[in-house]
């Protein structure tokens, strides 16, 4: 009895079957491992495709293809495109999030922001090609705007209601930190601005576009030092928690759950990210088309419209650590992404637009710089306490509608002149 209880105790499932030691093992074998690799990329597309309610709209992209080729309807196209990326946006920050599980809490928090951006580089790059350098300035703006506003807003005001006993904090020395890095980027963006509207340049035209590029290297290597000081640790030593926040930090692990491999999410990052590619010159192509058949400005569809399709993984994934009381991984995930736009993104787009013979500059326009620097004032001097509550985000929310209808009545006086 003893030697077959040992027996039934040391069997080997495979397949649901029990093999013995030593007994069917090479006939089941063969079997076994042909079938868990293929399960395992089921599993995958299940995890990936069908656990998210906004894969509903996955469907409108290849609609977007079909309408491209055999209609001309160019405001469809748009909004069947934009339908279409934005679940690929949000299934893009998921896939993030699951690689920052196996990197780390600082490198994942900046590979989060860059993939989360993926979809606005990718929009611009497009649109660079194609010469529409405004609407590549002006995508990029709506995109800081979007973060440090809406999303930002949004995030406050669903943590101030869950938790409307307390004030929430953050920590105060990373938010000052993103906010001087976003008043570099204002200065950067100001200067060429002053410089061609005060007509004060020595080469008419040139001057500042060579400055715009000059300024472009500096701000890169500021933000390569920024992220240096990011990941060489000293920021475990000036960030200063509260008492109360340390028990998230370890809640994290809970609530991180590892749905991919480390392997799966980086092959769902590339292929989402084709995807998206695919889908952003098709939207791209229809900007203006769809501009006049939907009878829209196409500042508004540029700087509103689209950073909503592009952050919709930051949105998502900041309102939801908002309600779990992580403010600082929200402040990271909103405010790090604005700033990762405006001194890494526009900038690259400015060398990569010199590459390509494009003369993109940092002149914003008057009316788009004076936005952006009102906005980073008003985010700073927010964020300075490091306290948030639902009364914080409900302003920003309503920032947010006043610079949405001043775009909507806004109509650009440099849109003829994107030569």
């Amino acid at each position: 009895m003893m030697e077959n209880h040992q027996i039934e105790m040391g069997a080997i499932k495979a397949n649901g079957l029990e093999v013995p030691n030593g007994g069917l093992r090479s006939s089941v074998m063969p079997s076994w491992s042909l079938h868990k690799p293929v399960g395992r990329v089921l599993q995958s597309i299940r995890t990936v495709i069908f656990t998210s309610k906004l894969n509903l709209l996955m469907p409108f992209g290849p609609a977007t293809i079909v309408l491209y080729y055999t209609t001309n309807w160019h405001g469809m196209i748009f909004l069947f495109s934009m339908l279409g990326i934005t679940p690929l946006a949000e299934r893009l920050g998921y896939a993030t999030e699951q690689l920052a599980i196996y990197t780390g809490p600082t490198l994942g928090g900046l590979l989060n922001a860059t993939f989360g951006n993926a979809t606005e580089m990718i929009i611009a790059i497009y649109a660079l090609k194609n010469g529409m350098i405004r609407i590549v300035q002006q995508s990029l703006l709506g995109s800081i705007l979007s973060n440090m506003l809406l999303v930002v807003g949004c995030a406050f005001f669903a943590g101030g209601i869950v938790h409307r006993n307390k004030d929430q904090v953050f920590s105060k020395a990373n938010a000052v930190v993103n906010s001087g890095l976003l008043l570099m980027a204002v200065m950067g963006l100001m200067f060429p601005a002053v410089l061609h509207f005060t007509h004060s340049e020595v080469q008419q035209g040139a001057s500042e576009v060579a400055l715009s590029r000059f300024s472009s290297c500096i701000m890169l290597v500021a933000y390569a030092s920024y992220l240096y000081f990011q990941l060489s640790g000293r920021n475990n030593s000036y960030t200063q928690l509260g008492n109360e926040e340390m028990p998230n930090e370890d809640a994290t692990e809970e609530d991180e759950e590892i749905e991919l491999s480390m392997w799966e999410a980086i092959t769902w990052l590339a292929v989402l990210t084709i995807w998206i590619s695919v889908l952003s010159e098709y939207l791209v192509n229809a900007i203006e088309g769809a501009s006049d058949s939907l009878n829209l400005p196409v500042a508004f569809i540029s700087v509103i419209l689209l950073p909503i399709v592009g952050n919709a993984a930051e949105h998502a994934s900041a309102i939801m650590f908002a309600m779990k009381d992580k403010l600082d991984i929200t402040i990271g995930v909103a405010i790090g992404s604005s700033t990762q736009i405006s001194m890494f993104v526009i900038p690259f787009c400015v060398v990569v637009g010199w590459m390509m013979g494009q003369k993109m500059d940092l002149n914003f326009q008057l009316f788009e710089t004076a936005t952006l620097f009102i906005t980073v004032l008003v985010v700073a001097f927010l964020l300075q306490d490091g306290i948030a509550n639902y009364l914080k985000g409900f302003m920003l929310i309503l920032c947010y509608l006043i610079v949405a209808a001043s775009f909507f009545v806004h109509v650009d006086p440099q849109s003829s002149d994107d030569d």
